[in-house]
């Protein structure tokens, strides 16, 4: 296993190479950059930006800023956001854990409710409550996310019960830690059902289906001829086999999670990669672009791994060191 890890953490390297040189070639396709609107500034010497510009190199071709900023990210430096006029590190660690908490919620949140419904709705195969179950599910996967924030926001505004977006609230600062952690709860409820509701529709309906191909296997007949308890022929026997596709889709939930939900914290105001990397977008800082791009593209690499790791832990048939 440990072969395989180190395997796949080579593959990775290349792939980061080509992701990052796709995006610094883009970045730098689209005319102008951050300090035209600098020029613009009476304020600001045009000796001022000029200097700038060699310090950063930025008056070289865009092959040799991207070879610099590579030399740079061996030795852990991510540049500067021109933007934000401080280290791409200091922007970017806080807005990459306020990513992290609502993608956690949201990842919890789908994954302990969509599991138990496809349970339920398998073992209630063509009753009410299975119809019903698919109903919300297909409902839930039609809507996108961005729009299911517009209405939750549009219902909250109607009855005043939750925050209007943001993360804290204006008293913040002198809350409780309790009453920080509520107030944290509050504002995390829209953003997360907007993110989950999609993801749990489909990861209850892949579950259903598993589970119904599972419960048909020769096995879970014979555990049920051997008068073992229905409990554990279905949450031991069958949901042990019915899971194993779903962990493969549990990489590619954390990392889309972490970089998908854009749209979500925007609208939301949620302060996290999502609004930043518009912001550094729009205002075409190129470093801070490519921090979070190498953020996401290692994020998806680790989930992926994480994904295969979990599946040897869940199947001890499975062995990557024989293949």
């Amino acid at each position: 296993m440990i072969k395989y890890i180190l395997k796949r953490i080579l593959i990775a390297i290349p792939l980061l190479l080509v992701m990052s040189m796709l995006t610094f070639f883009l970045m730098h396709l689209t005319p102008g950059n951050f300090f035209d609107s600098l020029r613009l500034d009476p304020q600001i010497s045009k000796e001022t930006i000029l200097r700038y510009e060699q310090l950063y190199q930025l008056d070289k071709p865009w092959w040799y800023q991207y070879v610099y900023w590579l030399k740079n990210i061996v030795h852990l430096q991510f540049g500067y956001s021109f933007f934000y006029n401080i280290p791409v590190v200091k922007v970017l660690g806080p807005r990459l854990m306020n990513t992290f908490i609502l993608a956690l919620a949201s990842l919890l949140l789908t994954w302990l409710v969509a599991i138990p419904l496809g349970i339920w709705a398998a073992v209630s195969r063509g009753k009410w409550i299975d119809k019903l179950l698919s109903f919300v599910s297909f409902c839930g996967l039609s809507i996108p996310s961005f729009f299911l924030a517009l209405l939750l926001l549009f219902i909250v505004s109607l009855t005043g019960g939750l925050p209007l977006g943001g993360m804290h609230s204006a008293s913040y600062d002198l809350l409780p830690w309790w009453g920080k952690f509520l107030d944290l709860l509050k504002h995390l409820v829209i953003p997360t059902l907007a993110i989950s509701i999609g993801s749990l529709g489909a990861l209850q309906m892949i579950m259903r289906g598993n589970f119904l191909e599972v419960m048909g296997q020769q096995y879970i007949l014979t555990a049920r001829a051997k008068g073992l308890p229905e409990g554990r022929v279905l949450y031991v026997h069958a949901l042990r086999n019915a899971i194993n596709p779903l962990i493969t889709l549990f990489g590619y939930e954390l990392s889309g999670l972490l970089s998908g939900a854009a749209l979500t914290e925007i609208i939301c105001n949620w302060p996290g990669l999502g609004s930043l990397m518009l912001t550094a977008v729009r205002s075409k800082d190129v470093y801070l672009v490519m921090a979070s791009m190498l953020m996401g593209g290692i994020l998806l690499v680790l989930g992926n791994l994480i994904a295969d790791i979990l599946l040897v832990w869940s199947d001890p048939r499975i062995r990557y060191e024989k293949q």
